[in-house]
């Protein structure tokens, strides 16, 4: 187990395990990046990692995680949690231990969800990771999927995003407001904004490809994206820079008889959202 800051230097090239894929070095100079704390529990045995960000999510991501240990889904990829300041004691060292996880970085800077992403793509881009595939720590995705992305990414994909609106995809007890919002707003506006067909665009289940994320032309470490940003900026530059982009059927299923999962409040969280896809399709975010 070790301990460390975002301080550290890179890890650049690592050899894949396939020993076929070229793994494009890591200059991250310019990057900015949220202060983090680094603890690894194993050292790192594959060429594609899982991020899970997590803050307070308490026993669903528990749960995730033990669904993800059923899969074995440590067999095929490194489990990277970074979580966003929990206070409730989900992440202890022995559960996390107990389900395969690699490694648990701790943001101590500023910054949300995509403050949280910078500092856990970071550490992966660091660490000479092929790719990555990013799943919330809320238990709403079922992790059957991963490995099919991760298959996608093998297979030449830049950009896999997951969507429960594709044939073979699963939505299950989405409510009305979110469908309506994702199915007839978010979704067209991204699509037009990037010329691209896009079902399902606020869900962070999908997986991007290490060139991609290094592509001098997206500059995803940058202090502008600390909400809900570098989701929306990526699926929109993705595509329009030529990028190959796809969507894979996964599943989403919101509990029936319990509060919805989710970190964005109602009024001021929604109008957040709508805001960020505007500044994304009107090319506000653009290197």
């Amino acid at each position: 187990m070790s301990s460390s800051n975002s301080a550290s230097p890179p890890a650049n090239a690592a050899v894949p395990e396939n020993g076929t894929e070229s793994v494009v070095s890591c200059d991250d100079r310019d990057w900015q990046v949220p202060t983090f704390t680094i603890t690894e529990l194993a050292p790192k045995q594959h060429d594609y990692c899982v991020v899970i960000p997590v803050i307070n999510e308490g026993e669903r991501i528990g749960r995730l995680l033990q669904k993800m240990k059923v899969l074995n889904i440590s067999s095929i990829a490194d489990i990277i949690i970074v979580d966003g300041g929990s206070k409730d004691g989900s992440l202890a060292q022995e559960k996390l231990t107990a389900t395969s996880v690699r490694t648990l970085l701790i943001k101590t800077g500023p910054g949300k969800l995509s403050a949280q992403l910078r500092c856990a793509y970071a550490y992966s881009l660091r660490q000479g990771y092929t790719g990555i595939v990013t799943i919330d720590g809320n238990d709403k995705d079922d992790p059957d999927a991963i490995g099919g992305i991760i298959g996608e990414l093998r297979k030449g994909a830049d950009f896999v995003q997951g969507s429960r609106f594709v044939p073979g995809g699963v939505a299950e007890n989405t409510p009305l407001s979110r469908w309506i919002a994702i199915r007839l707003v978010h979704a067209p506006l991204l699509s037009l904004a990037s010329r691209f067909y896009w079902t399902d665009t606020t869900q962070g289940f999908r997986g991007y490809s290490r060139r991609l994320l290094l592509d001098e032309r997206v500059q995803p470490f940058r202090d502008v994206f600390t909400s809900y940003e570098l989701l929306a900026y990526l699926s929109c530059i993705a595509p329009r820079l030529g990028f190959r982009c796809l969507e894979y059927p996964t599943a989403r299923r919101y509990p029936a008889n319990e509060k919805t999962p989710t970190k964005i409040s109602a009024v001021s969280g929604n109008w957040q959202v709508m805001k960020t896809l505007l500044k994304a399709c009107f090319r506000r975010f653009d290197v």
